[in-house]
C-alpha cells in the first residue's frame, strides 16, 4: 500500500501515483509512472520511458506520450537531462542549451511555466519539489551516489539563491525507489555514509552477509531535507520499494541492464 498522502489512480491503461499535498496545488501537475500501460515490449514490459538503446524510440516516445497525456502535459514540454548519479542541478530559466538532454546533471528547478521537469529512475529515488509561495518547482534523481554528492541539499540551496525559495515552506513528494530491505551495498560504500551522517545510523551490517551492508536512503534523504530546511511534516514519502514490487515498477537490481525506467514529472500550468 502506498504511504499516507498518496493515491495511485488508474488513467485509460495507464496507472500514475500522485501526492494529494501537490495534487491541491492550483494549477501544478505531476505524477509518478509505473511499469503499466505502455508498448515496450519484453523484457521492458511496457511503459518504457527511457531512451536507452534496446528500445525503439518510437515505443519510448508513444510512452512519453501516453504518460505525458495522462498528466494533460505535451510532450514538447518534457524537460529532462543526462543522468550521472552527481550533484549537479540546473536552474531553467529559457536558455536553450539548459532544455538539452545531453546536458549532464540529477536536478532541474525553475520558476518558468509550461516545462515539465523530469527524471528517470529504476531504483535510484525521485523527489519532486513545489513552493506554494513562489512557485518554483524542481525535480531530483537521487541515488546513493548522488545522496553522497549531495544532490538534494545542493538544489535547495541553488533553489533558494536564485529562485527565492524558503525551504521551510516547500513540498517535498518522494516516490518509488529501493528500499533498506533490498538496497545492499559494500564495504567501500558504508563508511562513507557513516561518516557523512554520523549522527544517523542509515546503514546497518547484513548478517547473513558478511562486509555487506542494508543502507537506508529514505532516512539519508530526510536527514538532508531536514538540514536544508524542509519542514519534517512537509516531507512525504510513497513508502514502495521497487525491488519488492517489481510487478508495479522497474528495479535495476531486480532486472539488470534491460529494465525499464520510471519517471517523475512536474509542472506548473501555463497562465
Amino acid at each position: 500500500m502506498p504511504g499516507a498522502g498518496f493515491s495511485r489512480r488508474k488513467i485509460g491503461g495507464l496507472v500514475v501515483y500522485s501526492c494529494s499535498h501537490l495534487d491541491r496545488m492550483a494549477g501544478l501537475r505531476h505524477g509518478f509512472s509505473t511499469r503499466h500501460g505502455g508498448v515496450s515490449a519484453p523484457p521492458a514490459r511496457s511503459l518504457n520511458l527511457s531512451t536507452a538503446g534496446w528500445d525503439l524510440p518510437e515505443y519510448v516516445a508513444e510512452n512519453r506520450r501516453r504518460f505525458l497525456s495522462a498528466l494533460h502535459l505535451a510532450p514538447e514540454s518534457l524537460t529532462t537531462v543526462s543522468q550521472v548519479h552527481s550533484g549537479e542541478f540546473h536552474i531553467i530559466n529559457g536558455d536553450p542549451h539548459q532544455w538539452n538532454p545531453r546536458t549532464p546533471g540529477d536536478a532541474l528547478a525553475t520558476l518558468q511555466p509550461g516545462s515539465a521537469l523530469a527524471v528517470l529512475v529504476a531504483d535510484c529515488f525521485p523527489l519532486l519539489i513545489a513552493d506554494p509561495q513562489t512557485g518554483a518547482i524542481a525535480a531530483i534523481h537521487a541515488g546513493w551516489r548522488g545522496v553522497l554528492a549531495g544532490i538534494v541539499p545542493r538544489t535547495l540551496a541553488g533553489m533558494r539563491q536564485d529562485l527565492g525559495v524558503d525551504p521551510s515552506g516547500a513540498v517535498v513528494a518522494i516516490g518509488p525507489g529501493i528500499r533498506k530491505c533490498c538496497l545492499e551495498v559494500g564495504s567501500e560504500v558504508a563508511p562513507a555514509f557513516d561518516h557523512e551522517f554520523a549522527d544517523r545510523a542509515v546503514c546497518a551490517p547484513r548478517a547473513a552477509s558478511a562486509g555487506k551492508y542494508l543502507l537506508d536512503l529514505p532516512l539519508a534523504l530526510n536527514r538532508q531535507l531536514e538540514a536544508a530546511g524542509i519542514s519534517r511534516g512537509n516531507v512525504h514519502d510513497l513508502g514502495l520499494c521497487t525491488r519488492c514490487h517489481r510487478d508495479e515498477f522497474f528495479s535495476y537490481r531486480a532486472e539488470g541492464d534491460r529494465a525499464g525506467r520510471l519517471m517523475a514529472v512536474i509542472c506548473r500550468d501555463q497562465s
